[in-house]
């Protein structure tokens, strides 16, 4: 699902609601969890799941093609853990 289809579908589903309106909502939404997680802050959505930021240490690292080491920096990735409801609702095998 993409960003624009999730916007459809709540449009559709509240449709007391202006589209622009519910853009506007999810935007802010994906902007404060992006902006929470730069902070090096955790963001856990109950029964969905945690996003958080997980640090690499440097690292030499060999290139594929040549097989020459490579220095690789620290960097920071972002880390998804699901929710015990997500779990249960994909491996439900009802």
């Amino acid at each position: 699902m993409t960003k624009s289809e999730l916007i459809l579908r709540l449009s559709e589903a509240n449709p007391h609601l202006y589209q622009r309106d519910v853009e506007r909502i999810v935007s802010t939404i994906f902007d404060e969890v992006s902006w929470a997680m730069a902070r090096g802050d955790r963001v856990e959505l109950r029964g969905f799941g945690a996003f958080s930021v997980k640090k690499r240490e440097a690292r030499i690292g060999r290139n594929p093609r040549t097989g020459t080491a490579v220095s690789v920096k620290e960097k920071f990735v972002p880390f998804f853990k699901t929710g015990k409801q997500l779990r249960e609702r994909l491996n439900d095998n009802d």
